[in-house]
């Protein structure tokens, strides 16, 4: 390194000195003063070239990823140490010496200094790109020559894996243009024409504000022609460090729905939770765990990670404090929501001003078969989390609930309707603020039907869909929990929070958009309809005919009328639930969770 170094200060040195040799031999008949003079202006010019430049750390630079940041230092570098040299000369040493010499000398120089660094970066890029030629070299085809096909330039341009040959926008104004002298096509009509003419491997989407019928258009586009189709990372992946510009992803479902990222209030949840203790159960499930990189933003103090799988706990553990996050106390917890005596320690122990309740079981066919399991985590846990935190005077309790809570046909529906009464009904006045927020499916957690069509489709199919009709609301999980998050700051007690989940999707449709996805076409990969399961609804509904009340408090949160209940009449019937049988305990749970 120190020699490399030293070479390259001695091909600075050298290349000033060569400027300005040319310089005196092109203006001798212009200049009078003698060599003496010059060569104290070339001492004064390198000195301060080189003390500058070590102190601005030009030799750190690696050239082969010369940037403009990186040549405009060496310009300024170099102007400056031709005018400071200059100035002096004239002030200190010889009032009459040659203007034209130190312009046309400090010219050269600039030129000597930062060409042969852009032509040894270009040489590199050149032995780079033939090693990868064989078939390893990728073209790209960026769709967007806006700031997302900039930023994606940007961090592409040093690898010598990437190559991007052309770019696509239906802008008028930059068609027949071109970026970082890649030439814009125009048009959506010559996608398979500027594929097939630069033999592109890849299309990546750089436009972040497309709708999802954009992505269906290009999908099947790219699926005809037969080159595989990416995007880029979104904004959120890039500013956590999960993912660079470059990392390109493939597209997903969330993508095909087109909902608009939401956009929270950050000061009021910063307000709320700067230096607050969280505790979040559940917190190694899809929603518990995004719940906690959300939270993990706002400053708190100390973040409890509660949940009865060792490995989840461990795996949201480890993501978390591998963040480095200063001031901010991590704390894995291993508990089960069934156990009284083990939560009222944990919550003595470490006092929580907020608790997010996720943990449930939330499989309907499965807590069909099994309501007394449904019974043990949904309601017995619910009330377990919910008294001991009520025991320690926690600031707020937000419970997450679903859509199959209302009208509810089955066992987990019923039991997380029962959960939401045990909760709205702890709030008083004074003390803990317990609320409820109710949304329907999220894309991509464990239990969601996505993972289970990717899984049919690696085994060739078919897809099974229980009922054709059937449709279902979905929302991703960060907007999910994002919403969980600004829902319990609004929280004043009592309420039944509602998201928007906006225009409810068929489950046949999110068949049909995962094959084409996946490359596949419906004549490849077929869809069977195999009836519908037990305890399973064609419709879901966000609220019941008696809740529903048109009262928005934030963007996609609304507030549901919540139907009193007697506290008395739903102890004794929680209490009768353990001397039932299943058919019985099945029959009651439901008749109670619907009554009005």
């Amino acid at each position: 390194m120190v020699k490399k170094k030293l070479i390259l200060g001695l091909v600075d040195i050298s290349s000033i000195f060569l400027a300005m040799i040319m310089s005196y031999a092109f203006l001798s008949e212009y200049i009078t003063q003698t060599y003496k003079i010059y060569f104290i202006f070339f001492v004064c010019v390198v000195s301060i070239y080189l003390i500058v430049g070590i102190r601005i750390k030009i030799y750190s630079m690696i050239n082969r990823y010369l940037c403009s940041k990186d040549i405009f230092k060496l310009l300024l570098l170099t102007s400056l140490a031709y005018l400071i040299s200059g100035c002096s000369i004239y002030v200190f040493i010889y009032p009459k010496v040659s203007l034209r010499y130190i312009i046309l000398s400090g010219l050269l120089s600039l030129v000597f200094i930062v060409v042969p660094r852009l032509l040894w970066k270009q040489l590199v890029d050149v032995s780079n790109r033939k090693k990868l030629k064989n078939g390893k070299l990728l073209k790209i085809l960026v769709i967007g020559a806006g700031e997302g096909g900039r930023l994606f330039f940007e961090t592409s341009k040093n690898d010598p894996n990437i190559d991007i040959v052309a770019y696509l926008d239906d802008d008028p104004k930059k068609i027949g243009k071109s970026l970082y002298g890649i030439e814009i096509f125009g048009g959506n009509d010559r996608l398979a024409k500027v594929v097939r003419r630069y033999q592109v491997d890849q299309v990546v989407i750089a436009a972040p504000s497309i709708k999802g019928e954009v992505y269906h258009h290009f999908i099947d586009l790219c699926n005809q022609i037969g080159v595989s189709v990416k995007k880029m990372p979104s904004v959120e992946d890039v500013v956590s460090g999960r993912l660079e510009v470059k990392t390109t992803r493939d597209i997903e479902i969330s993508d095909l729905l087109g909902r608009e990222e939401i956009k929270l209030n950050q000061e009021s949840i910063e307000s709320e939770l700067l230096g607050a203790t969280v505790l979040v159960t559940g917190a190694g499930g899809s929603i518990g765990s995004e719940i906690c990189r959300q939270l993990i933003k706002f400053n708190l103090k100390k973040l409890v990670l509660l949940g009865h799988g060792e490995n989840s706990i461990y795996q949201i553990h480890r993501e978390l404090t591998y963040l480095k996050l200063d001031n901010l106390t991590i704390i894995p917890v291993i508990a089960d929501i069934q156990d009284e005596h083990r939560l009222n320690q944990v919550m003595e122990e470490q006092r929580p001003d907020y608790v997010y309740h996720a943990a449930a079981h939330k499989h309907v066919p499965l807590m069909e078969e099994n309501p007394y399991e449904a019974v043990k985590n949904n309601i017995y846990g619910t009330r377990n989390v919910a008294l001991a935190a009520k025991k320690v005077n926690v600031k707020k309790f937000v419970m997450i609930s679903t859509d199959k809570a209302v009208n509810p046909p089955n066992v987990m529906g019923a039991t997380k309707r029962i959960a939401e009464m045990v909760v709205t009904n702890l709030n008083e006045e004074v003390g803990t603020k317990f609320v409820a927020v109710r949304f329907g499916n999220v894309l991509g957690s464990r239990g969601s039907v996505v993972p289970l069509f990717k899984e049919q489709i690696a085994k060739g199919g078919p897809l099974t869909v229980t009922d054709f009709r059937m449709t279902r609301y979905f929302m991703t999980i960060p907007e999910a929990s994002r919403l969980v998050i600004q829902a319990g700051v609004l929280a004043r007690g009592g309420e039944i929070f509602v998201l928007d989940m906006g225009e409810p999707v068929k489950i046949v449709d999110l068949a049909k958009n995962i094959i084409r996805l996946s490359g596949y076409t419906e004549e490849q990969i077929h869809i069977k309809e195999t009836g519908i399961r037990p305890g399973e609804k064609l419709y879901e509904e966000l609220l019941s005919s008696e809740e529903f009340v048109d009262k928005q408090v934030f963007d996609k949160i609304f507030i549901g009328k919540v139907t009193p209940i007697n506290q008395e009449v739903l102890a004794d019937f929680i209490q009768a639930l353990d001397s039932q049988d299943t058919s019985t305990l099945r029959k009651s749970l439901i008749e109670f969770a619907n009554q009005r």
